[in-house]
């Protein structure tokens, strides 16, 4: 019985193979390219197009050779049995009957021999049997799975950002009842634009607005409709805001928005043909709606300087709300959201994490825990401790340290100290309302030499003093290399320290117009570069900066080497000893 089963199921296959080798043979020869097509469409040379199915390829037959099939690229566009109905062409459908012939025999076979096997020896196997309850219980939880919602993100689960959730909760009250707000005259926002540093939670206000007002999300990145081809990104923001209408209400989420709304070229030659149909597209869409239709556009960008006016305008963005770096308390309910699928040991203080994380993002916030998860995990440790959120804080600022460190000669390792011990001087001197977390002189794998980490506090400007302080800071490791090794003897360790002072001496200059003499004129207006002027003030005063700088490290020499000593003994200082070696 086996051998005839065995014999059928062969003679089942070598059909398949010749019938496969059948219909790859008798493929058409005639090729026809697509603009030669187009040209004959044109022409009314076309009389049928005989289009298969799931096929990149369609066949037409010219009026004037009816025997003859040329093979044509299929575009698959949306609108293209339309354009061959409008040509009067003939369109035929035709599937792929050598395939669903393939398709048939090979099911057949598969069930005749699972049928088979299962008759003849499959229920006597207790295995078997035990892995058929496995397989239906599976699928059962697979359609149980399926069918129910994923949970909905809600404002709740939106950590800090408070002023930004207030400013949308209208927003969600005019997408669950609009007639409310249509009574009394008022009109639904078109659009809301989330804009902030990267990683500060824009995506994730878009999906709580959605979930709060209970209506479908379409979220889609703005680099989708960036295609080769002009037209398609247009095509498909058509696609996407008719999809949207379908729903009613609905909330449509553009990220990085910036791909396609950025500000249209006022000459020609430096126009984008494709960006440019896609922008007009998406202006068109929004400005399209009925009054109080439900539907609401969100875009999120963190280069708000770049987008188009057309973009920004009222009836287009009406709303724009900044999602910023979360201060103090916002960080620490972030960190507090987070802890909690997180066990924390005792010594862990979050009100003293918030605080030694200025700038963080809530993205950086969340990868610290995780990096402080990991290194719990790889020390087989159940909770984690202080110093495991400790050693992810300086891996997530600078770098995992490196291990060897046996190519480091001492002389690299005093210059190292002497000029971070610059740094941790000059802020201790001139910024003491800044918080110096550590000082350190292990070199990370990120290049960094070592570092020195200072918080300052949580404000909202920075008056004269702090900017020029700041500058002083950034110039007091090259200072004290300077002072005790030589002017010959400097090191290229001060390069990253030089380009920031350089950017902060701008601003101070061209931008905050802060510089007595170059007054409130800001040249930043002009579109240009810095002229002439303006460089050798910078120059100027970036030099000025630098002396005084050195000046007062020499003044405080002795503060300066014990500084340094410890580094080179301790290799790592904290708050606490630098405030008693300066005490």
């Amino acid at each position: 019985m086996k051998k005839v089963v065995v014999i059928i199921l062969s003679c089942f296959l070598i059909l398949g193979a010749i019938l496969s080798g059948v219909y790859f043979i008798q493929k058409p020869e005639h090729q026809m390219s697509y603009p030669t097509f187009l040209e004959a469409v044109q022409q009314h040379k076309v009389s049928d197009a005989i289009l298969p199915e799931n096929s990149n390829t369609f066949e037409v037959i010219l009026k004037d050779q009816p025997n003859i099939k040329y093979t044509v690229p299929n575009p698959k566009t949306e609108d293209f049995i339309e354009y061959l109905l409008i040509h009067d062409i003939s369109v035929k459908y035709r599937g792929d009957d050598t395939s669903k012939a393939m398709q048939s025999i090979l099911i057949v076979s598969i069930i005749g021999g699972i049928f088979w096997y299962s008759r003849k020896g499959g229920n006597s196997n207790p295995l078997i049997k035990n892995a058929n309850k496995k397989k239906i219980s599976l699928i059962k939880s697979k359609r149980q799975a399926l069918s129910q919602e994923a949970p909905r993100i809600t404002l709740a689960q939106v950590a800090g950002n408070v002023e930004a959730k207030s400013m949308v909760e209208d927003i969600i009250q005019f997408i669950k009842e609009p007639d409310k707000y249509a009574s009394v005259g008022a009109r639904m926002p078109r659009g809301l634009l989330l804009y902030g540093p990267p990683g500060t939670g824009k995506t994730l206000m878009a999906k709580a607005i959605a979930g709060e007002a209970n209506v479908p999300f379409y979220a889609m990145s703005g680099s989708d409709f960036v295609q080769m081809y002009v037209g398609v990104g247009a095509s498909r923001i058509r696609s996407l805001f008719n999809k949207a209408k379908k729903s009613e209400k609905a909330v449509i989420f553009i990220d990085e928005i910036d791909a396609i709304g950025k500000m249209r070229a006022r000459n020609v030659s430096a126009s984008n043909d494709e960006r440019d149909q896609t922008l007009n597209a998406l202006l068109t869409e929004m400005s399209g709606f009925h009054e109080n239709q439900g539907i609401l556009v969100i875009g999120a960008t963190n280069r708000l300087d770049t987008l188009d006016e057309a973009l920004l305008r009222p009836g287009r963005f009406d709303r724009q709300i900044e999602i910023g770096l979360p201060d103090m308390n916002s960080r620490k309910m972030i960190l507090s959201l987070h802890a909690k699928k997180k066990p924390l040991s005792d010594d862990v203080d979050l009100d003293e994490l918030a605080k030694s994380t200025v700038y963080f993002s809530g993205a950086m916030l969340e990868n610290l825990l995780n990096e402080a998860a990991i290194n719990a995990a790889n020390e087989s440790n159940l909770v984690i401790n202080k110093n495991h959120i400790e050693k992810a804080f300086y891996t997530v600022i600078a770098g995992a340290p490196k291990t060897d460190r046996s190519y480091i000669t001492e002389r690299d390792r005093s210059i190292t100290a002497y000029h971070e011990a610059g740094h941790a001087l000059a802020t201790t001197l001139l910024l003491p309302d800044h918080f110096i977390s550590k000082v350190t002189i292990i070199p990370s794998v990120r290049g960094a030499g070592g570092f020195n980490l200072s918080i300052p506090k949580d404000t909202m400007y920075q008056s004269k003093r702090q900017l020029l302080s700041n500058i002083q800071v950034l110039l007091a490791g090259r200072a004290a290399e300077e002072l005790i090794f030589g002017e010959g003897e400097i090191t290229t360790g001060a390069s990253n320290d030089i380009q920031k002072a350089s950017s902060l001496v701008i601003d101070y200059v061209n931008k905050f117009g802060m510089d007595p003499e170059m007054g409130l004129f800001s040249i930043k207006v002009l579109e240009e570069g810095l002229d002439k002027i303006s460089i050798n003030k910078c120059r100027e005063l970036t030099n000025q900066l630098y002396d005084e700088t050195r000046n007062l490290l020499k003044e405080n020499r002795s503060l300066l080497e014990k500084i340094t000593a410890q580094l080179l003994e301790k290799e790592s200082l904290n708050s606490e000893d630098i405030r008693q070696i300066c005490a």
